[in-house]
C-alpha cells in the first residue's frame, strides 16, 4: 500500500503551501506516512497536469490512498471529477478529502455490511455536491469574465485588454518590484499597465531570470 498526497493550485501566483501543509500535518496528527507528494499549479477545468498524470500512473493498486485538501483542488469540471473518482474506485484506490470527514474514516473493516453500504452512499453524495459546486463557481468565473470581455469590447476599450501595447522593460521592471514586495497585486499591476496576463508573466520571467540572461533580450 503506498499514500500519495495531492495539491493543486490554478496558477503560479497561488502558493501551494497551505494545501501541502493541511496534507502533511493530517497525516503528522494521524501517523500516516506519506509515500510521495503530488503538485500542480495550473487550471482545474481539465486534468492533463503533468504531476497528476504522473500520480495516475502509479497509484493504481489495491489500498493505495491519495489524499486531497478539498474536492476542488483535484478538479473543478463535475463530469469529468466523478470520472477520475470513479476510476480510482474500480481500481479499489482509497480517496481521502479532508473537506470531508466521513472519508477519512475506513469502513471496510466494519463488520455490518449495510453501515458500510450506507456511508459509502454518504460519501458518494457528498463528493458530488463538492463537485457540482466546483463547476458552478468555475462557469460563474468564465461567465463574468466573457461579460467583461465583451463589455471592453462595446466600450472600444478592448485593445487595452486583448492587444496591450508593449511597455517599456525599465518601467515594467520598476513597478513590479512593488508586486515582489507585496505591495501590489498582480492583477493590480496588469491593470495599472494595461497589460494582457500573457505579456506580465513574459515581462515577469524575464525580470526573475535576468541575473542568468543578463545583457540578452528575450522580448
Amino acid at each position: 500500500m503506498a499514500i500519495y498526497g495531492y495539491h493543486r493550485t490554478s496558477t503560479t501566483d497561488q502558493h501551494l503551501d497551505r494545501g501541502i501543509k493541511s496534507i502533511t500535518d493530517y497525516c503528522s496528527t494521524s501517523g500516516i506516512k506519506l509515500t510521495e507528494m503530488f503538485t500542480d499549479q495550473q487550471t482545474g477545468k481539465n486534468f492533463n497536469r503533468p504531476d497528476y498524470l504522473a500520480l495516475k500512473r502509479i497509484a493504481k493498486n489495491k489500498d493505495d490512498i491519495i489524499i486531497i485538501s478539498e474536492v476542488d483542488r483535484l478538479g473543478r469540471n463535475k463530469y469529468e471529477t466523478l470520472k477520475e473518482l470513479q476510476h480510482y474506485k474500480s481500481l479499489g484506490v482509497r480517496l481521502m478529502i479532508l473537506e470531508i470527514p466521513t472519508t477519512l474514516v475506513d469502513y471496510s473493516t466494519m463488520d455490518n455490511s449495510l453501515a458500510t453500504m450506507l456511508m459509502e452512499t454518504i460519501n458518494n453524495m457528498l463528493i458530488e455536491m463538492y463537485a457540482t459546486i466546483a463547476h458552478a463557481e468555475m462557469v460563474k468565473r468564465e461567465k463574468r469574465q466573457a461579460e467583461g470581455i465583451q463589455a471592453m469590447k462595446d466600450r472600444g476599450e478592448w485593445s487595452k485588454y486583448g492587444r496591450p501595447v508593449a511597455i517599456d522593460y525599465d518601467k515594467f521592471k520598476k513597478e513590479y518590484s512593488k508586486v515582489e514586495a507585496g505591495l501590489t497585486k498582480p492583477f493590480e499591476l496588469m491593470e495599472q499597465l494595461g497589460m494582457a496576463k500573457s505579456t506580465y508573466y513574459k515581462y515577469a520571467k524575464q525580470v526573475k531570470n535576468e541575473p542568468y540572461t543578463k545583457g540578452v533580450s528575450t522580448i
